[in-house]
């Protein structure tokens, strides 16, 4: 697939979508959280969810937003794939435990599980509150730990599986303004994801992680549009200056990174932190 179809590749119709599939995850059962966008366009998770489908898993999409997961219900659907939207909170543990269970009663297995939700702040120790300090560990770190707790033995039990932890550049870099809950939650994503992925390597699960850069999604403009102080367009130019390819990713770019990694052309690849970022972590400044 060339860019340019992968960068239009949601305005494909059914027939179109169907011939460019190459099924690398037939058959297999994607659990994604995080799954709907939100605002219009392609956020990280309804990317994600949308490719998987495109190649050949069954999906079941997560959203707190019941809205949002039924827009990607809705398009798979339209493609000819398979999927079922459900709502829950993922740092609830009866609810994470609730859809897990739907998706096995559904589907009757869990080979994929790609944990997309997170949250950002801007702001180091002394402006970050302890409530949203609490907050993005409970939405970035616990969320993943829950899954990943509740998924985990019935990829054990059938013989394997892949998880997909989506971290952030800014787990290992600093990103030229002060995010100290959101780097450090991201972090913890990094390690809790390498924790599992030797604990589990001999049964047959990979985990790996992720970690996107300056990613252009409909929840990078929500902040930039309701939170920046200047011009909007002005602020979006400086990140794509900052990136030696002079552009933004997209939902696209981290969505085929990580079926690579939920495929099973990944099959000897575990507890990685593979960064999609265009080259900006190369940088010194």
């Amino acid at each position: 697939m060339t860019v340019l179809d992968r960068c239009s590749v949601n305005s494909l119709n059914v027939e179109e979508a169907v011939s460019i599939m190459s099924q690398r995850v037939k058959d297999k059962v994607a659990i994604v959280t995080g799954a709907g966008s939100i605002g219009p366009g392609w956020g990280n998770g309804k990317a994600a969810a949308v490719l998987y489908a495109r190649e050949g898993a069954r999906v079941f999409a997560v959203d707190c937003n019941p809205a949002a997961a039924e827009e990607t219900w809705g398009i798979i659907q339209q493609e000819g794939g398979e999927c079922l939207a459900h709502e829950a909170d993922v740092t609830s543990s009866d609810a994470v435990k609730s859809l897990v269970d739907r998706c096995l009663s559904e589907f009757g297995r869990v080979d994929i599980l790609h944990n997309n939700v997170g949250i950002p702040e801007v702001g180091g120790p002394e402006e970050i509150d302890e409530e949203t300090w609490d907050r993005h560990f409970a939405v970035n770190v616990k969320s993943m730990y829950l899954t990943s707790r509740y998924c985990l033995p019935h990829m054990v039990k059938q013989g394997g599986g892949a998880i997909v932890n989506i971290s952030s550049i800014g787990s290992i870099r600093y990103f030229g303004y002060p995010c100290a809950s959101y780097s450090a939650s991201k972090g913890a994503v990094n390690q809790l994801t390498q924790q599992i992925a030797v604990q589990y390597a001999d049964r047959g699960v990979r985990a790996n992680c992720v970690l996107p850069g300056l990613i252009h999604t409909p929840l990078v403009e929500h902040y930039v549009q309701s939170g920046y102080a200047g011009d909007a367009e002005e602020m979006l130019q400086a990140r794509r200056e900052m990136v030696p390819m002079k552009r933004m990713g997209d939902a696209w770019d981290v969505a085929h990174a990580s079926l690579f990694l939920a495929s099973d052309e990944a099959s000897y690849i575990t507890g990685v932190q593979l960064v999609v970022d265009g080259g900006i972590t190369c940088k010194v400044t």
